[in-house]
């Protein structure tokens, strides 16, 4: 009898274990700087795909427009494991983990698809998949929401007219060093404070994607914008390495799963946004500028030379760059 009853303990435990184990309930709370723009639509995507597999299982929570705390602040709240996941553009990401500056080299991306096909090739793929990993995150999506174009009070019609311009940039010395060459001085600043200096002139205007621009009417502050020649903004969703551990095969899998589809889905919806973008901006006065030929082509040169000491600074940056250059050239069309 007492063997009995210390069996049936024993197994009652490891019931009320098991039942408690697949009751749990996991958070994922997500975070961006931005509003109304490609990665929120993403954010939207992987809550929905997620939620309806997961059963109840898994909650998602989205936080834009900064609700979170500032851009380094939400990706040490990754780093620690206080938010499971922040997506921003890659240069955000540089001071944590220094290989995701390859992301920023001039002319590796041709436009949103050709990109896509690059970060979706297996052994990219598996390249990207360890970036981090000694810092406890992980890049989980990797998608361009747009190309880059700079936002001015004054004109910027010729590379001349970058001289001078205080010019907040997306957050990668690779992006400063080529403002710098081209005689521009350029500053780092989280999105969540350009807003206000722009408006009050502490700067002079502002590198970042277009369709934000349009999205937190950018267009009652200043009017003109130059598109950046193969300049394309990669967005990334940094996740916390333990959390997804903490999920679960089953879990991890679909949450992994989901956010591929929301790479692949969110591409037609970004090239739209492009187009509503360009269409909505002129309607209300804006105006978009491109350099001539020569410029661009000048551009690009200049931005290849001040960027390639830094691509090079350690073997593994360098080995980065080179396996993605040589898949943007396989993948090219």
């Amino acid at each position: 009898m007492k063997l009995r009853f210390e069996l049936a303990s024993v197994l009652i435990a490891l019931w009320m274990v098991s039942a408690g184990a697949v009751a749990q309930t996991f958070t994922m709370k997500l975070s961006t700087s931005t509003n109304g723009d490609a990665i929120n639509e993403w954010f939207r995507l992987l809550k929905q795909g997620v939620e309806a597999r997961a059963g109840g299982r898994i909650k998602i929570e989205i936080y834009p427009a900064s609700q979170l705390g500032s851009i380094p602040r939400t990706i040490e709240g990754v780093a620690l494991g206080t938010i499971e996941l922040s997506m921003n553009a890659s240069g955000f990401y540089e001071s944590l983990e220094p290989r995701f500056s390859v992301f920023a080299a001039p002319g590796l991306f041709d436009d949103i698809y050709h990109a896509n096909r690059l970060l979706s090739d297996p052994e990219i793929k598996k390249r990207l998949a360890t970036f981090g990993a000694t810092k406890g995150v992980e890049a989980l999506s990797m998608f361009t929401p747009s190309v880059y174009a700079i936002l001015s009070h004054r004109p910027i019609a010729t590379l001349a007219d970058l001289k001078g311009q205080k010019i907040r940039v997306p957050g990668s010395p690779l992006q400063i060093e080529a403002m710098r060459r081209l005689g521009a001085s350029p500053l780092s600043m989280a999105f969540g404070e350009v807003l206000p200096a722009l408006q009050n002139r502490t700067i002079d205007a502002v590198w970042a994607a277009l369709p934000l621009f349009n999205a937190l009417k950018y267009y009652d502050i200043a009017k003109t914008a130059t598109n950046l020649p193969a300049s394309w903004a990669v967005a990334v969703g940094l996740v916390n390495r333990n959390f997804m551990k903490s999920l679960g095969p089953e879990l991890e899998a679909i949450v992994r799963e989901e956010a591929g589809k929301a790479d692949a889905a969110v591409l037609p919806w970004t090239a739209e946004d492009i187009a509503r973008t360009q269409k909505a901006w002129a309607s209300q006065g804006g105006k978009e500028l491109n350099l001539s030929a020569a410029d661009a082509k000048r551009f690009l040169d200049e931005s290849i030379a001040a960027t390639a000491p830094l691509l090079a600074a350690t073997p593994q940056q360098k080995d980065d760059y080179q396996a993605l250059d040589a898949a943007a050239r396989k993948h090219r069309k």
